[in-house]
């Protein structure tokens, strides 16, 4: 009998569990369609993109201005299990947050295994520091800040939730326990050890203090995903932090993002819900 590894499945069922990918049909053309669509924004869209805010080569941003003064600001962190897919693929997703008035930033980050998931992390803290530091002088990030990310990137947004740069978070289909990670297929490019997930688990490590986060996932999605929002989402309430769980029925892994890129979508009008308060 195989040996049991996480939450009664084996190290097979353990991996099947997390392989998004091969669980979407579509996955393949659904993220060539937003290669394309997204290379049509950029070149639409070139004025802000690629300034550094740190020394590696990944460690750069974009930005894009709605054209409203002091506009609140969606920073949004790619996906890809922290170890494949850039920020320039994502570039469609900023047309439903510019639509409803919300300026945003696309924040690239350093792929494992180049670096461990720790200098990831921090990477992301840098670029949130530098879009509240540096941001007003490219016409951005002087109202609310809004950190975003959807898979690894909802992961990200969660570390940054006790930032004082931060007011809100919109994680989309994320990882809260990064244990599982470690013990599956996942590992051969993180090179995690047991410490290094634990460290870098938001579910383990609740702050005292918090900015709000909606939690979104799709129905449809592999059921250790849903697992994982839910699990933070019910963490969080129990220390008294805010949050909101968002499941949107029937949707997968890869179908949900389409609710960011619609200006009606169901993620962009929680990004708007986020950016203007008041107004909700």
């Amino acid at each position: 009998m195989d040996e049991i590894v996480w939450r009664g499945m084996t190290r097979a069922e353990l991996d099947k569990a997390y392989d998004n990918t091969n669980a979407v049909a579509d996955s393949g053309p659904r993220r060539d369609g937003w290669i394309e669509r997204s290379e049509r924004f950029r070149a639409l869209h070139a004025e802000g993109l690629d300034l550094a805010y740190g020394p590696r080569p990944r460690n750069k941003l974009d930005l894009y201005r709605c054209g409203r003064a002091k506009a609140p600001l969606f920073a949004f962190i790619h996906g890809g299990y922290w170890q494949r897919n850039a920020k320039e693929i994502f570039a469609c997703m900023a047309e439903g947050p510019l639509a409803n008035g919300v300026d945003v930033a696309f924040l690239g980050y350093t792929l494992a295994p180049e670096v461990t998931l720790s200098a990831i992390v921090e990477e992301i803290a840098e670029a949130v520091r530098w879009l509240r530091r540096e941001g007003p002088r490219h016409g951005v990030a002087q109202d609310r800040l809004v950190v975003s990310g959807w898979s690894a990137g909802g992961h990200l947004t969660a570390t940054t939730l006790a930032m004082d740069e931060v007011d809100a978070g919109l994680a989309i289909s994320g990882i809260y326990d990064v244990e599982p990670c470690r013990l599956n297929y996942l590992n051969e490019k993180l090179l995690l050890t047991a410490e290094e997930a634990a460290r870098t688990s938001p579910l383990l490590h609740l702050p005292k203090k918090s900015a709000p986060v909606i939690l979104a996932y799709g129905t449809g999605e592999l059921p250790e995903l849903q697992r994982q929002s839910i699990a933070y989402h019910e963490a969080r309430r129990a220390a008294g932090l805010p949050s909101e769980v968002l499941p949107l029925a029937g949707l997968n892994h890869f179908s949900i993002m389409d609710q960011l890129e619609a200006r009606d979508g169901a993620l962009a009008t929680a990004a708007a819900r986020l950016a203007f308060p008041s107004d909700s």
